[in-house]
């Protein structure tokens, strides 16, 4: 909380000075942080919406009211995960359009977050399958230390809450990973492998689909082939191309079943 505060108190000087300085454009200075000020603004959004909207609601909240305005088309389809799904959309646009489907991913997020979210961002939207992938935002510890355990139970969570309202479950494999960018040594790929397995048996259990991503685009060392990744992370328009084939072909099996 302190160091959120200093931040405000750091970006609001930095603003009055830029207000009262003589027409000088300050948004691409670089301050004493060796940021602009536009990334500090940015920042500082982000700050905010974290402390107000953990899960980020705000993100599809106008999107879903229209959806529930419309009638529920009976084969809508919902993606919801992270950064991965999040981009899917922009990166392969043509997947989504004339298309029942519906992405809602969010960046950065884990499956905390993802349960969080699951009714107003699915359940609510009445759609026939759901298909959930997350978990690397959790090893990646992006909302600080998660167990195995802890996504595990997020994951159970999410699918028990779907099957209570009768939509149809895909659990998605975890993309491979051998470090990530952003946090550097942290060893990831032994944890996805031991994550994968985990989702691959509770859906043999409770009689849901699994779609095993994984198995196609990982490399020799259980990360991501560089072909269908720039970061070893997100999949680009080619590693897009590979999921979309494996995730039509779950999508169809989930339909005709009773």
């Amino acid at each position: 909380m302190r160091t959120f505060r200093i931040k405000c108190l750091f970006l609001l000087t930095l603003l009055g000075f830029a207000l009262f300085s003589d027409g000088q454009d300050l948004t691409s200075s670089v301050t004493t942080s060796g940021k602009t000020v536009e990334q500090l603004t940015k920042e500082n959004e982000q700050l905010l919406r974290i402390k107000n909207d953990w899960p980020n609601f705000l993100r599809y909240r106008e999107a879903n009211e229209k959806l529930r305005r419309q009638s529920a088309r009976e084969d809508r389809i919902v993606f919801m995960g992270n950064s991965i799904t999040d981009g899917w959309i922009r990166i392969s646009p043509d997947f989504f359009e004339g298309k029942p489907y519906i992405d809602r991913g969010i960046s950065g997020q884990t499956t905390s977050q993802m349960l969080v979210r699951f009714r107003a961002d699915v359940i609510n939207l009445k759609p026939k399958v759901v298909l959930i992938l997350g978990g690397t935002n959790d090893i990646a510890g992006n909302n600080g230390p998660s167990t195995l355990e802890m996504i595990e139970d997020n994951i159970a969570s999410m699918a028990e809450l779907a099957k209570a309202n009768g939509i149809k479950l895909i659990l998605c494999s975890v993309l491979p990973v051998y470090d990530y960018p952003w946090k550097p040594g942290i060893e990831p790929a032994e944890k996805i492998v031991t994550l994968n397995k985990w989702i691959r048996e509770y859906a043999s259990l409770h009689k849901c689909y699994y779609l095993d991503y994984y198995s196609s685009v990982v490399d020799d060392r259980k990360g991501m082939k560089v072909e269908y990744s720039k970061d070893g992370v997100h999949p680009n328009k080619e590693g897009y191309k590979v999921m979309e084939v494996l995730a039509e072909k779950a999508i169809k099996r989930a339909l005709k079943s009773r």
